[in-house]
């Protein structure tokens, strides 16, 4: 059985769920959203926690930036959600997992880390341009509804990037303008989360400060 982190809807939004990326600073990330999910989070079974709402169930979500452009990636039949099979998307992450939590960790960034190494082949030290960003939240589709996102962002300037789960994925640098304005386009393609965050503009500041990092 596989088991993963939830936390009740009613710790992470006590008055209204917010919609799209919601940009917070780190300090107010922890204050608001990850303290009450360690606090008040727990490990249920999967099959459970994909049908239950009133959980939710946080999901590191990192977005990749070099020299202006951003990794995209296309979810193949092997990955594991079946609801995002044949999107684009632009975060790499996954769930909370027990093994995160092993030895009082702190889960999130554990996992966050844990899915990167995963997901890509990149160096150890990419942990250390790992920047938090904001939320993502999207109660308008079943696989959002259950999910929360924990925004990161990873200026993976000078740094040789490579898709590691080629079965699971494919995926390849692409300018961020362009994907900002197919991800406006009503048939975009991308799971939701990657549209709303590709949309907020969010990203436009970070990739070009890593274009204008020396290599």
């Amino acid at each position: 059985m596989e088991f993963v982190w939830v936390v009740p809807r009613s710790a992470l939004f006590p008055e209204c769920a917010p919609h799209g990326f919601e940009a917070l600073s780190p300090e107010e990330l922890e204050h608001r959203y990850l303290a009450p999910a360690r606090e008040h989070g727990f490990f249920v079974e999967r099959r459970a926690a994909e049908v239950r709402p009133e959980w939710k169930q946080p999901i590191p979500y990192v977005a990749v930036v070099r020299d202006g452009e951003v990794l995209c990636l296309t979810r193949l039949p092997r990955q594991g959600e079946a609801r995002l099979h044949g999107k684009r998307s632009i975060g790499v992450g996954g769930h909370v997992e027990p093994e995160d939590a092993a030895g009082g960790a702190d889960p999130f960034r554990t996992a966050c880390l844990r899915e990167l190494h995963e997901e890509l082949v990149l160096p150890r030290e990419a942990a250390e341009r790992l920047v938090p960003l904001g939320l993502l939240n999207d109660d308008s589709v079943p696989v959002g509804a259950v999910h929360v996102g924990l925004v990161y962002g990873l200026d993976a300037t000078g740094f040789e990037v490579s898709v590691r789960e080629t079965d699971a994925m494919t995926g390849a640098f692409r300018p961020l303008d362009a994907l900002r304005a197919e991800a406006e386009r009503e048939d975009h393609g991308f799971e939701s989360w990657s549209a709303l965050l590709l949309r907020s503009g969010a990203l436009e500041g970070m990739a070009s400060r890593a274009a204008a990092s020396p290599v």
